[in-house]
């Protein structure tokens, strides 16, 4: 616990809103605590889970002062993000400080709505009474850089797979750089699984089977299922690599931490490292905790870790709107108090004090009153420049949505012959280069079909092969080498009697 804490904080707590349960920590251990409660010496974190915030990175003028900037990023963020006016959303900023260009600053935004800290969050109050700091998770992350958990500053992809949610961040120079909610949370790998085994069972066995056997289960129907389970999570998790390499502008990525909220998956890490080709560790650090034996979330770990960062070593972004209340002599109830106290006083000890008070408040009123006279005279000067001003302001905004309603319908006439002058598929191109890659691996193309339908334009090729390997050696290189233009669907590989081969259909979805 850093050394300001210590002096007013003996406990920290961290709540998981999303699944009711609580961890304490005094000095270094830490353990969960099964009836949480109010203490005035009990400092309180929790965290926002992916899903319960929107990010973006936004850029503006090196000119706007420091003080105008976060009006500046507020109207920026709910004009790109087409937020609701009439509701007032949470938002704060932290700088990208490595990105930036000549003229513009840019800053990662984070956008809650009001519901979402008021419902989210409703347990965690009745029990505990205050939160003091509630935090987008990713930023968490933070922690392991300044406590030099993790010493490097190479580019760092962490991926961790909670109860309710599974987020994906990135981290360079030890400096937040992207975050996003992937679509396999621990739950919906659980109703997956269940899918693709064809059985159902509970959640909590699917949660043992993975901490204890992880990919390398005993049972062939479940590893074989688990396998094809991690594939579809991760054939996701490499389209949003792709995603953010383009957008942030990123070269390589050097190590991935992959973990999840059940505990350490025996495998997941090989697995991954295999198919995304990268450096790949577990999701698992030693934060220095004693925990008695006891598996502790990774996440609880982090915010006590945080918890214990000074004020200027983690991020200023805080979303907590349950505070305690200031100390006793800095509340307006408080200060009355003790002004009627020293009152009291002053009138038993020195009754003629209140003669000197009243003629001293007379010759103030008088002295206001004059002021007023002459600020009212300016006021009203000025309340008439402003109307001007803004009558002004309103008809050059009429003229400016005028000539934008006329751009816009000119810049869709364009995309619309863009689209299809450029992008409309070649198709006997397209089909020339999948026909060299079936031949390089011996796959046989019976027949092909194309369909177009609400903007998605496919390919379907019914393939032939000898053996299974062929094709799915087939699909791995394509996948590889033209995820940038197609998604790839390959559901089944049946197995034909009469012609002793192997058939199986691959559809090709233009993006």
């Amino acid at each position: 616990m850093s050394k300001s804490k210590q002096q007013t904080y003996s406990t920290i707590v961290s709540a998981n809103p999303y699944r009711g349960d609580y961890f304490s920590s005094t000095y270094d251990t830490i353990s969960e605590t099964t009836s949480p409660s109010f203490k005035k010496e009990q400092y309180a974190v929790s965290f926002l889970n992916t899903k319960g915030f929107i990010t973006t990175l936004i850029g503006i003028s090196k000119n706007i002062p420091d003080d105008d900037i976060y009006d500046a990023l507020e109207n920026k963020v709910y004009e790109e993000l087409a937020l609701d006016m009439a509701v007032e959303y949470h938002i704060k900023y932290i700088e990208a400080i490595h990105r930036s260009s000549e003229g513009d600053r840019f800053f990662h935004v984070f956008v809650v709505d009001p519901l979402t800290l008021e419902q989210d969050y409703t347990q965690v109050v009745n029990s505990i009474k205050y939160i003091d700091q509630i935090v987008p998770v990713p930023l968490l992350i933070k922690s392991l850089y300044v406590k030099e958990i993790i010493d490097s500053s190479d580019v760092h992809c962490f991926i961790y797979f909670q109860e309710n949610d599974a987020f994906f961040c990135i981290y360079n120079e030890q400096e937040f750089v992207y975050a996003k909610s992937l679509k396999f949370s621990l739950k919906q790998m659980h109703e997956r699984f269940c899918e693709l085994l064809g059985e159902q069972i509970d959640l909590n066995s699917f949660e043992r089977i993975i901490a204890n056997e992880g990919l390398n289960t005993s049972s062939p129907d479940y590893q074989k299922n688990f396998i094809k389970l991690f594939g579809e999570i991760f054939l996701h998790i490499s389209d949003v690599m792709t995603y953010a390499k383009r957008a942030y502008e990123i070269k390589k990525f050097d190590e991935i931490f992959i973990g999840t909220g059940a505990g350490s998956v025996t495998g997941l890490d090989e697995y991954a490292q295999t198919y995304l080709g990268l450096k790949t560790t577990p999701f698992d650090f030693n934060y220095g905790f004693n925990t008695n034996g006891v598996k502790v979330d990774q996440i609880h770990q982090l915010m006590h870790l945080y918890g214990r960062l000074e004020s200027d070593e983690r991020y200023d972004c805080n979303f907590t709107i349950y505070h305690r209340p200031p100390p006793f002599a800095k509340r307006d109830s408080g200060r009355l108090i003790l002004v009627i106290a020293a009152s009291l006083a002053a009138a038993l000890l020195y009754p003629g004090v209140y003669w000197g008070l009243s003629y001293a408040e007379e010759f103030h009123h008088a002295v206001l009153t004059k002021e007023y006279e002459t600020v009212h005279k300016d006021k009203t000067e000025r309340e008439a420049i402003i109307n001007l001003k803004i009558a002004n302001k309103n008809a050059a905004q009429a003229l400016l949505d005028e000539q934008r309603n006329a751009y816009k319908q000119k810049q869709d006439t364009l995309v619309q012959v863009h689209e299809k002058k450029v992008n409309y598929p070649m198709k006997s191109k397209i089909m020339s280069d999948f026909t060299r890659s079936f031949n390089q691996y011996r796959v046989q193309l019976k027949n092909v079909s194309y369909e177009e339908n609400n903007n998605s334009k496919t390919f379907t090729f019914g393939l032939t092969s000898s053996n299974t390997q062929d094709i799915t050696a087939l699909l791995k290189h394509l996948t590889d080498i033209k995820r940038d233009k197609y998604d790839f669907n390959l559901e089944l590989i049946s197995y034909n009697e009469e012609e002793k081969s192997y058939l199986s259909e691959l559809k090709a979805v233009i993006k």
